[in-house]
């Protein structure tokens, strides 16, 4: 069920899948599920809606144009390792880092890299608007991968300042992309960034409006931003 499932979306989504491939994220599934009985990780535990909410959601932002040989991606938010895992599995080039606030997913992740073999990955802890300031990781990326973490606005405060002028920042969204785009115009232009891209995504039989918010960034960000919490959310972009 779950390696159908799987196979279905990403042919759907134009992505070929080899057998070694297939291998991991089945291997990634079923440790996931085994972990989340110790540890709450996710709701998602059903192999159909692995497949298609975690695993197929996370590869809906790949595109092969934007994700470059080696690119160096910054996973935020990662969680259980979403996007950046389902990512790294399709293209094993690309130099990750993952990034979180709570130590436990980390350590969750680095078993599932060794687990599965994956190399040139870093996992990163810490606070998104605490890290923005250091000059080793401020606009040192060329992408910043998102997926269900803030609202938009909310979202380009902690993200643009880590992506390099020229590299882009993506944030996979659900049904209210379209109101969250509008609110975060002013926030995405003053932190440097353009809406490069909206691309829609129908994964499997799901009624589910989602899409891929592709944000170039053309200007550095200012470097008062990000800025703590209660002041952003007092004061919003």
């Amino acid at each position: 069920m779950f390696q159908t499932e799987l196979y279905q979306a990403c042919t759907a989504l134009g992505l070929s899948i080899q057998p070694q491939q297939m291998e991991q994220y089945t291997k990634f599934f079923e440790y996931l599920v085994e972990i989340n009985k110790v540890m709450n990780l996710t709701k998602l535990t059903a192999p159909d809606e692995v497949a298609l909410k975690h695993m197929a959601d996370s590869l809906s932002c790949y595109d092969e144009e934007i994700f470059k040989v080696r690119a160096t991606v910054l996973d935020l938010g990662t969680g259980a390792g979403f996007p950046g895992i389902p990512l790294k599995i399709y293209r094993p080039d690309l130099q990750l880092t993952f990034f979180d606030s709570l130590k436990k997913r980390l350590q969750f992740i680095s078993c599932v890299t060794d687990l599965l073999q994956i190399k040139q990955t870093v996992c990163l802890h810490g606070r998104a608007e605490d890290l923005a300031h250091q000059d080793v990781y401020r606009e040192q990326f060329d992408l910043v991968t998102s997926r269900a973490v803030a609202r938009l606005s909310v979202l380009a405060e902690w993200a643009l300042p880590y992506v390099k002028k020229g590299g882009y920042m993506i944030a996979l969204k659900g049904a209210r992309y379209e109101t969250e785009l509008k609110a975060a115009e002013r926030a995405v232009s003053l932190l440097g960034g353009t809406v490069y891209r909206v691309r829609k995504v129908q994964l499997g039989n799901l009624p589910d409006t989602r899409a891929v918010i592709y944000i170039h960034k053309t200007h550095d960000s200012p470097r008062q931003y990000p800025r703590k919490p209660k002041v952003a959310s007092a004061h919003p972009l």
